[in-house]
């Protein structure tokens, strides 16, 4: 114990970090049978015999995804006893991972709406889990941001969890569907969705792009909202006011940098209807970076 101790590490310490790290690894655990269990398929014929890829993606991102949220509960100064710090580490743990649940089941429903996310992955189609993995990506970077924005283990404390959560979605929705608009405005009416389950990668590389930088964004909130547990309406007016000023400064930040950065290129000709996926690529990079560093200038 003398080499924990030169470093700062007690005992207790040690005891609290394997408390953390047991329950993490055992909601991961859950997270990966989880997946097969929620659309009634095992996980192991369909990553190991069918060689699913897209289940494979899906999978991925629903595992990153809880790993991102359990930082979140991590994080913060450990609980003076280890029976409150497993409390504490588990009920935020399995509350993250309900959120992502929810939050990947309005997606289908509300977002996606036109298409069967779980009928398009079993059938390997990697645009549409590729869409559903950074979904749930940026599902869980919200919901991380709002566990380190709130403080305590209290019901009021949940409260302003879910109503944060609920805004997130909100403009993740809202964001799909300008996307879209954008989308059918370029093509003669077509459909964005229509075209992920056509097998349109490189559509779906940009969609993730721009869902990941939202919920990047979504964090700068966090650095002006005070947390107040019982301001219920409050919290969420908050968070729906910032969620909307920052995707609008996103839309045009997105907007100013691709004109700069990749000039003199077609992007509606290339991603759209050449499915150029490195040209896709190189958007979702913008599209990232732009957000962390607005994130870091709101910080």
């Amino acid at each position: 114990m003398t080499l924990f101790t030169d470093y700062g590490i007690t005992q207790e310490l040690a005891i609290i970090l394997l408390i953390d790290l047991s329950i993490a690894v055992a909601l991961l655990t859950a997270m990966r049978y989880l997946q097969g269990w929620s659309i009634k398929v095992n996980s192991s014929d369909e990553l190991a015999v069918r060689d699913n890829v897209a289940f494979g993606i899906s999978t991925a991102g629903a595992v990153l995804a809880l790993g991102i949220v359990l930082t979140g509960a991590i994080t913060g100064a450990a609980a003076h006893d280890y029976l409150t710090e497993a409390m504490g580490m588990a009920a935020y743990g399995l509350f993250g991972l309900v959120l992502i649940k929810c939050g990947r089941w309005l997606h289908d429903k509300i977002a996606l709406n036109e298409l069967n996310k779980n009928e398009h992955v079993l059938k390997g189609n990697v645009s549409v889990a590729l869409v559903d993995a950074s979904a749930a990506l940026a599902t869980a970077i919200i919901i991380r941001a709002v566990l380190l924005w709130a403080e305590d283990l209290t019901l009021n404390t949940f409260i302003a969890i879910a109503s944060a959560f609920a805004v997130s979605q909100l403009m993740l929705v809202l964001l799909t569907r300008l996307l879209e608009r954008g989308y059918a405005g370029r093509n003669q009416g077509a459909s964005m969705q229509q075209a992920l389950c056509s097998g349109h990668t490189a559509l779906a590389i940009r969609h993730s792009g721009h869902m990941l930088a939202l919920a990047l964004t979504f964090n700068a909130a966090s650095h002006f909202i005070v947390f107040e547990p019982t301001a219920y309406l409050g919290n969420l007016l908050g968070w729906l006011l910032f969620s909307v000023i920052m995707l609008l400064a996103l839309t045009l930040l997105l907007w100013l940098v691709k004109k700069l950065v990749l000039a003199r290129i077609n992007l509606a000709d290339e991603v759209e209807r050449q499915h150029n996926t490195g040209i896709a690529a190189v958007e979702l990079a913008i599209s990232i970076a732009v957000a962390l560093i607005l994130t870091g200038l709101m910080a």
